[in-house]
């Protein structure tokens, strides 16, 4: 077994499932691997088992890069699972278990590269400052946002990050596409809450608090946003015209995301907001009109429009539904045009000549919006050639999730010409 997926194993039988036991033993794992790798590691736990690991790898510029990833996962049910969710098994080339893809792949890769570095004797370009954090499939409250308003020292000098979910191989006819991502939908987790008149089940209804909330969610529910293409957005459909071939209907891209499949699912949700209601609470008894009813909806934005969606969210509602936030992020972006970005793109293609960048949007969030509040520009940038058929998206938070080891071993290659230092004389790829 390679070593990357030896490490990929290793964490993923790590139970680190959010809400649960914690982060802790993955953590103290990850420090082991970089203080064998000759990296000082610094850990830090906001609250009992909640623990995150940043190192600093000196490289030849002080300008430092920053390589994050998130520790926990989200919950998996065994018995829905052909193999157990936290065995780490290897079977028909994959590494299976959760956090396979999301991320403990990814992290496997970044410790990968850095042991082999140490063996080797090889520096980093620029300063790397490597992030393992935990509690990124919540808030980031334990995890990314204690980090930078905490410990903000750590990452000094850091002007990029690279994390997921970008990198990863998408096969079209006569293509490869790689998605590389510059930025991700806003996040606008939202508590809604109607009040009314309690009263008997029996008696004709005065102010339904249930009632209120249904008519509230269902109007959000019915909503069609409309299509805002943002630059990024743009940048992608001309590059898909492009690879492709032919041209990319703008005014009807829903049925075009349907007609280019794997290629139409890197846009089909990043072309308008979104608003999924997902929990309700109410009442405690079938006879009795319960005063107030709660709702949690999932909000997404499009950079630059979370005004445009909270004016929409708020006229939907109504006045008599009321919202807060259970967590509101920006919509984070970072630049196409800069040589960063253009070096991404490069290490993609030394790997596989036949690879085809393109920019990208995220439809989820990460851990990028975080550091992008303290002036870090994220890239989803984590190198995955995939097994033509195997539904990357379909693997985030699903059943079965598992990543090709030769997926992995790619992955290190390319992070290893992406950020090394070349040899003297030598141009970078």
């Amino acid at each position: 077994m390679s070593e990357v997926a030896r490490i990929c194993s290793d964490l993923i039988r790590f139970d680190t499932t959010n809400p649960g036991p914690g982060e802790r033993p993955a953590a103290e794992y990850v420090a082991g691997l970089l203080s064998d790798a000759g990296v000082e590691p610094v850990v830090f736990e906001p609250a009992p088992h909640r623990t995150s690991v940043v190192a600093r790898i000196p490289g030849d510029s002080p300008e430092a890069l920053l390589v994050h990833g998130h520790l926990d996962v989200v919950p998996a049910e065994p018995a829905d699972w052909r193999i157990h969710p936290f065995s780490g098994e290897v079977a028909g080339g994959c590494v299976w278990g959760r956090g396979a893809v999301d991320m403990k792949g990814t992290l496997a890769m970044t410790l990968a590269l850095v042991l082999g570095w140490a063996r080797r004797g090889v520096r980093p370009g620029r300063d790397l400052v490597l992030a393992f954090l935990a509690d990124e499939e919540a808030t980031g409250e334990y995890g990314a946002r204690h980090a930078v308003t905490r410990h903000r020292e750590l990452f000094d000098g850091c002007t990029e990050a690279i994390s997921e979910s970008g990198g990863y191989s998408v096969q079209a006819p006569g293509a490869r596409i790689y998605p590389v991502a510059v930025g991700e939908r806003g996040t606008a987790w939202m508590r809604l809450t109607a009040r009314g008149v309690a009263g008997h089940g029996s008696r004709p209804p005065v102010d339904n608090a249930v009632a209120e909330l249904c008519h509230a969610l269902s109007r959000l529910a019915a909503h069609r946003w409309p299509v805002r293409l943002t630059p990024a957005v743009e940048a992608l459909l001309s590059s898909l015209e492009e690879i492709l071939g032919e041209r990319v209907d703008r005014d009807r891209l829903e049925a075009e995301a349907d007609r280019l499949g794997p290629a139409g699912a890197l846009f089909r949700a990043q072309i308008r907001n979104s608003a999924n209601p997902t929990m309700l609470e109410a009442g405690y008894k079938v006879n009795v009109v319960p005063g107030s009813a709660v709702a949690h909806v999932d909000g997404r934005f499009l950079p630059g429009l979370r005004e445009e969606f909270l004016e929409t969210v708020d006229r939907l509602l109504g006045p008599k539904v009321t919202r807060e936030f259970v967590n509101l992020e920006d919509a984070p972006s970072a630049p196409m045009d800069s040589p960063f970005y253009d070096g991404l793109c490069a290490a993609l293609r030394a790997e596989d000549p036949d690879a085809r960048p393109v920019p990208y949007v995220m439809s989820g969030g990460t851990d990028a919006k975080s550091f992008a509040g303290i002036g870090i520009a994220g890239y989803g940038f984590a190198p995955l050639m995939l097994t033509p058929g195997l539904d990357y998206h379909g693997m985030f938070h699903g059943v079965d999730e598992r990543v090709p080891v030769e997926g992995l071993e790619f992955g290190v290659r390319v992070l290893d010409r992406l950020l090394a230092s070349p040899p003297a004389g030598a141009a970078s790829p």
